[in-house]
């Protein structure tokens, strides 16, 4: 997407928030939802819009893990690190997805079709080794079912 064109969708969100205190994480929420995530754009120009200084939020968006900095894939895989998890294999999971979709923990595809993160709990430890697709949860897991999965969101 054109700079500019992040720049005005950003306008329209803030517009209400413009002579509003308190409004930053709503106008980032906002932001975030029409693009996707926070690109430095759009972060300047909150920036100018709002009076606030550029370090400011920057510090609010890195503070709270629902902001994103980077483009994120289309499917965002979360794959639990939880204790069940890890004692059942999700790490041999995990590496497996990295190893086929090329990324890191916290990555995301070049084709922005994925992104991989780790994460803390996902509370359905009775299927563990477990991960989330979006909001598709999937249990039981082996590392011969990476594939298969991988394969099912490719097609989407």
């Amino acid at each position: 997407m054109e700079a500019e064109v992040m720049r005005q969708k950003t306008r329209e969100v803030l517009a209400p928030w413009k002579n509003q205190k308190g409004g930053l994480i709503p106008v980032l929420q906002g932001v975030q939802g029409e693009l996707g995530y926070l690109p430095p754009e759009a972060m300047e120009t909150i920036s100018q819009e709002l009076k606030l200084p550029l370090a400011e939020i920057y510090g609010v968006a890195t503070f709270y893990a629902q902001f994103h900095l980077k483009p994120r894939g289309k499917n965002i895989i979360r794959v639990c690190r939880g204790t069940a998890c890890h004692v059942r294999g999700s790490l041999k999971i995990m590496d497996k997805f990295k190893e086929l979709l090329g990324v890191g923990d916290n990555e995301t595809t070049s084709d922005l079709v994925f992104t991989l993160e780790p994460v803390a709990c996902i509370g359905a430890c009775g299927l563990a080794p477990v991960l989330m697709i979006n909001i598709d949860t999937h249990g039981r897991l082996e590392v011969d079912s990476v594939v298969k999965i991988l394969d099912e969101y490719k097609k989407l």
